[in-house]
């Protein structure tokens, strides 16, 4: 059998002390995992159940400890949320952890909402989530909790714990099950701390969770 077009190279995250990659298949969000974030953004802790969408293995930006992305189209207010993110091995077990932000076309989503219409578009595009190299589970130690930031140009706009988080790991993945099996080669962003908020082109992001390597976006 041929293919009508060439092949693409499949998007793929650096693995931390080795060349190899890891291969993505699919990207599974959480939307809302941490109290303080729900609260910011206008809803109740207590009455949130774990609710997910889903982006394109080709909207990931992967790097090593640094990427630098395009400031994307159609949108005014792109909004950073730095994540846990964890990447599923072949049993669909815990492989790797990473560090990632989900970028939000804020204005897009806001649109959509108001209008009852899916919100695809203001999350999911070329860029929409940067991914660091990959640490082998194994080499993290415990990472059910641990600092996690996101600073712009040198100012810390978001700190929380993992601890924090309403659905940790193995409950996350557990609910995705669900709905639908796990495959070798998902990612997992795992939610967001509290102090989301827009960026512009010329901005740094510099991403911190204890435990890993640090992880900074450039944004032109």
């Amino acid at each position: 059998m041929s293919y009508v077009l060439p092949l693409w190279t499949p998007p793929a995250l650096k693995i931390t002390g080795t060349e190899d990659e890891f291969p993505i298949r699919r990207v599974h969000c959480v939307a809302k995992n941490y109290g303080e974030h729900i609260r910011e953004m206008g809803g109740d802790p207590q009455k949130v159940k774990p609710k997910f969408f889903s982006k394109s293995a080709h909207a990931v930006a992967a790097g090593a400890d640094e990427v630098t992305i395009e400031y994307p189209r159609a949108t005014n207010d792109l909004h950073y949320e730095v994540e846990l993110v964890v990447a599923l091995g072949e049993k669909a077990e815990v492989y790797a952890y990473g560090i990632g932000i989900d970028f939000t076309k804020r204005d897009v989503q806001a649109v959509a909402k108001e209008t009852g219409m899916p919100w695809d578009t203001s999350k999911n595009f070329t860029g929409a989530a940067a991914v660091s190299q990959l640490t082998l589970a194994d080499q993290c130690g415990d990472l059910s909790r641990g600092a996690i930031s996101l600073s712009v140009n040198g100012e810390v706009r978001q700190q929380g714990d993992l601890g924090q988080m309403i659905y940790d790991v193995q409950e996350i993945m557990a609910h995705l099950e669900s709905y639908d099996a796990l495959l070798p080669g998902d990612i997992i962003f795992t939610g967001t701390p509290a102090g989301v908020g827009a960026v512009k082109a010329g901005d740094v992001m510099t991403c911190k969770i204890e435990g890993l390597p640090d992880f900074t976006v450039k944004l032109v």
